[in-house]
């Protein structure tokens, strides 16, 4: 009798797990740069730096969403094989140009400085990068995705008021339409950045 009343117990409380864990978007990016904080800051090689940041990208940021969006309208013309190829691509070339650009910095500290939030949807959350003797105070803005309030997502960063999905989009816009639209130039291209 007790052994089924504790398992009752257990699953009760499994069944409220996620509320109980439900971030905040603010909580949510303050404890994502610290956990990549915590990985540049190892003395640890590069590429195991690298490797590490790609696992915190895989489970906080939403790949696929961001994907769709640097493909703007051109995913409507693909077909369902085509989609499936662009965005294994899509994620090879995002985690690698992600990692690559993080891991040249050592023990960035980010403060979150507040949130607004926009709509049902999507939260944005301001931070600073803090100045270093290196670098100065850099302004970065957090387009978070909170559809799933227990699994909010990174759908965007703004650096200094400049979006890097939407460039990001403009040069895939830029490659399609130089290249008579054809996908296979993109996934080439996508191919070539991720080999190299």
């Amino acid at each position: 009798m007790k052994i089924k009343k504790f398992l009752l117990i257990l699953l009760l409380s499994n069944l409220n797990i996620g509320h109980v864990f439900s971030l905040e978007p603010d909580v949510f990016v303050q404890s994502t740069v610290n956990r990549a904080s915590e990985i540049l800051s190892k003395n640890i090689s590069k590429e195991e730096k690298i490797d590490g940041l790609k696992d915190i990208a895989k489970e906080t940021v939403d790949i696929q969403g961001v994907g769709y969006y640097s493909l703007g309208s051109f995913r409507k013309n693909l077909d369902k094989n085509q989609k499936k190829t662009y965005f294994d691509l899509f994620e090879d070339y995002f985690l690698k140009s992600f990692s690559s650009r993080l891991s040249e910095y050592t023990n960035p500290k980010i403060k979150v400085q507040g949130k607004k939030i926009l709509n049902k949807n999507y939260t944005m959350v301001n931070s600073l990068l803090i100045a270093t003797s290196e670098r100065p105070e850099i302004k970065i803005d957090w387009r978070i995705y909170t559809k799933n309030p227990n699994n909010p997502l990174i759908r965007d960063l703004i650096i200094e008021g400049l979006s890097l999905a939407r460039t990001q989009k403009e040069e895939f816009a830029s490659i399609l339409s130089s290249n008579d639209n054809d996908i296979n130039v993109l996934f080439k291209t996508l191919v070539e950045f991720s080999n190299n």
